[in-house]
């Protein structure tokens, strides 16, 4: 049998310096996830500016949260040797731990600029999807974040995938699961139900948000138990049951679950950790909805409480309006488009 050549993970090289195709392809994600969102923005007169600074600060929140977050998971790695806590470029990043870090840094941010944070999540959503999606190509160049041990049979006659993935996913004379693609495929199916989501007129402030947190960690119980490299903890045995029972129709479809090193646990964090998400963000959507909370549409216009001051005081922004173009209103108007909203109540 022929050695198969793997994708080279370096792209190419200035001088000394060694561009990496996995840094290339996160910084598209985080383009194209920052277009998407600028886009939705311009609906309702949100500078672009205000969502360029928003992934300047968020991007390094999202890295220092994804580190903090791996490294408190495995300190008995890293307590003996400090310094490598920040050797970052040698592996170690959680993908929870970054969407915390920039959620953190998103809530700071957006209320220092006078924005609803809720209301500006919501339009962030799609592009923080999109930026997964595309992101977990990176771990394919690397082989890196793959599933466990699988027949070469299975990659190329039961998911038909073509030779550059099956090939990719050849580590060392072994076939693995495709993580990766799963996870990327499924942020896919995920996008095109934000897309149709965000233009149904029930959806309430901070509900697409939250539609994206469902759906992805739906995604992520059941792919999360492919992997090998997976974080886990040691959890009463009661747990680990539950966990292993959620997860079995993945069996019965012909899966199996990748090693866990007993020496970290017998449940996966990440596991865990989406259980919780689904359940307090579903919490969150009927609580706001029967309290009353969630009086806001996501089609209602996003007004700055921060006024430029080389802006006019007397104007304010409004949301989209259908057939029209987005349009600037007196602020004398504010109380007309209040009672306006409570009358679609």
């Amino acid at each position: 049998m022929d050695t198969l050549l793997l994708l080279n993970p370096i792209a190419f090289s200035i001088g000394a310096l060694k561009v990496h195709w996995y840094g290339l392809i996160l910084g598209t994600a985080a383009l194209v996830g920052l277009l998407l969102v600028i886009r939705e923005g311009k609906r309702y007169n949100i500078p672009q500016e205000v969502f360029m600074d928003m992934v300047l600060l968020g991007v390094p929140s999202a890295i220092i949260g994804a580190r903090i977050y791996y490294v408190a998971f495995r300190w008995d790695d890293y307590k003996d040797n400090f310094w490598d806590v920040f050797k970052i470029w040698n592996g170690g990043i959680a993908i929870y731990g970054a969407l915390i870090g920039a959620i953190i840094c998103a809530v700071i941010f957006f209320r220092r600029k006078g924005y609803n944070f809720w209301r500006m999540a919501d339009i962030c959503a799609p592009g923080l999807i999109v930026g997964q999606m595309i992101g977990r190509w990176g771990n394919f160049v690397n082989q890196e974040a793959y599933g466990g041990p699988v027949e070469e049979s299975f990659l190329r006659d039961k998911l038909h995938l073509p030779d550059f993935i099956v090939n990719q996913m050849n580590v060392e004379g072994v076939f693995h699961h495709p993580a990766f693609l799963y996870e990327s495929m499924w942020s896919l199916v995920g996008l095109i139900i934000l897309l149709v989501l965000r233009r149904q007129k029930f959806l309430r402030a901070g509900e697409l948000f939250m539609s994206y947190f469902i759906w992805y960690s739906i995604g992520r119980f059941f792919i999360e138990a492919l992997r090998t490299d997976s974080l886990g903890f040691q959890a009463p045995q009661w747990v680990a049951s539950m966990v292993n029972g959620l997860w079995s129709p993945m069996t019965a479809m012909g899966f199996e679950q990748g090693y866990l090193d007993p020496a970290y646990g017998n449940v996966r964090i990440s596991q865990l950790l989406a259980i919780g998400i689904i359940i307090v963000a579903i919490i969150f959507i009927v609580v706001r909805r029967m309290t009353g909370k969630a009086d806001v549409r996501y089609s209602d216009p996003i007004v700055s409480s921060n006024v430029p001051s080389e802006s006019s005081d007397d104007m304010v922004h409004t949301g989209p309006v259908a057939g029209k173009e987005d349009t600037v209103t007196p602020a004398s108007a504010k109380e007309d488009l209040k009672q306006a909203e409570e009358k679609k109540e």
